[in-house]
């Protein structure tokens, strides 16, 4: 049985800012500059634009955006929680708007100077008001975990220990990631590579991660355009089809610290969307011709490779030592450099290479692209999503 919601919506319009450390310019107005160009990429009108759709995080509010380009009746928006984790899941709040009539075209926007403004790898300090919320966070903090970083070195060294990875196993992520923002004029990275010994001789940030698994901060913004998939047909650009988008969380989730799980490396979050993802588009990992995995710190690509069946449990490191994710490899990944490389724009400028990949204009093009998944923040509730040629 076909899924009610698969191929009923398409991205039909991208559009980004340059990604820079000092963007020179507040956040509404870099949200403004990439939702008019993923309109006038998409062949629409301002005026079209009936929902919004963006991350709780973003401090851009959608009646200021709406308001300010000039727009007349808003009808849709909603905002995701969990940081990284929303990255995919405005696709699916505006495929379900869309195919269900509520709103005819939703934008999805993130916009952020977070290099210039303020910066995530900063120690993190819990709320002075207590909630359900902040209460979790009592039993990290105080410990001394305190940022990002120590949250993922938990599980990565965890990961270590159970499958034998190394350090360099996750400096091939990095490796390739740079390699590819090198030929991409739009990344922060753009002609500049790095070795493998350059990731082995740069500082430790967490043990065991190093300052090359740590993705950017940045300043940027970007936008896509969806809407109603028969409508898609007849605009100015090949649509991407949402061919399947989830959202997941499950067996004590955390919000980055789920040091509570029989398993704290497996990835159950995503691994419950994968299954979501491939029922809903009736395809496997056999049928993926290239992949953007959220890349905000290496070594949780190696358990997405996973958790997706594109290797077996454990066998990420082998997976990337072989040079599967290169171009030319099996399964190439972050063909625009991800967030190691480009830009981290909270994972929405890896839905728009998606989208390119799609289209078959992305720079680093992978050949005969039929199908890409894209996913969202690990360590977090996440989300992911297949964009699929029409």
């Amino acid at each position: 049985m076909t899924h009610l919601l698969r191929d009923q919506a398409a991205v039909v319009g991208i559009g980004a800012t340059e990604f820079s450390k000092d963007s020179g310019r507040s956040e509404l107005r870099l949200a403004l500059e990439a939702i008019r160009a993923a309109v006038e990429d998409a062949g629409l009108e301002l005026a079209d634009v009936d929902g919004l759709c963006t991350y709780a995080m973003d401090r851009n509010p959608e009646i200021e955006i709406f308001r300010n380009i000039g727009g007349r009746e808003l009808k849709f928006f909603s905002r995701i929680d969990y940081g990284g984790g929303a990255a995919c899941a405005p696709l699916l709040q505006a495929a379900l708007a869309v195919q269900a009539g509520v709103a005819e075209v939703v934008v999805c926007y993130r916009a952020m100077n977070e290099r210039s403004e303020y910066r995530f790898g900063q120690a993190f300090l819990p709320p002075p008001v207590p909630s359900a919320e902040s209460a979790n966070w009592s039993w990290s903090v105080p410990f001394g975990l305190a940022t990002p970083a120590a949250w993922v070195a938990m599980a990565a060294r965890r990961y270590m220990h159970d499958f034998g990875a190394t350090s360099e196993d996750f400096g091939r992520v990095s490796v390739a990631c740079r390699r590819h923002a090198a030929t991409n004029p739009n990344a922060w990275f753009y002609r500049k590579p790095i070795t493998l010994a350059q990731h082995q001789a740069s500082r430790w940030i967490v043990e065991p991660l190093r300052l090359l698994d740590c993705c950017q901060e940045s300043d940027g913004a970007v936008a896509l355009v969806v809407t109603r998939a028969e409508r898609a047909r007849d605009l100015k650009h090949k649509p991407a089809l949402i061919r399947a988008a989830a959202q997941g969380a499950q067996d004590e989730q955390m919000n980055m610290t789920s040091f509570y799980r029989a398993d704290i490396a497996a990835l159950s979050e995503m691994r419950l969307v994968a299954q979501q993802l491939y029922a809903m588009s009736g395809l496997g990992p056999e049928d993926i011709q290239t992949a953007i995995l959220y890349d905000h710190f290496s070594p949780f690509v190696l358990p997405q490779l996973e958790v997706f069946g594109f290797c077996g449990r454990g066998e990420g490191k082998d997976f990337v030592r072989d040079g599967n994710i290169e171009l030319g490899g099996g399964l190439p990944v972050n063909t625009h450099g991800g967030q190691l490389g480009e830009a981290y724009i909270h994972g929405l400028n890896g839905v728009a290479e998606a989208v390119r990949q799609v289209r078959g204009t992305a720079v680093n093009q992978v050949p005969g692209v039929l199908n890409v998944l894209v996913t969202a923040g690990t360590g977090v509730p996440t989300s992911a999503a297949i964009l699929a040629a029409a």
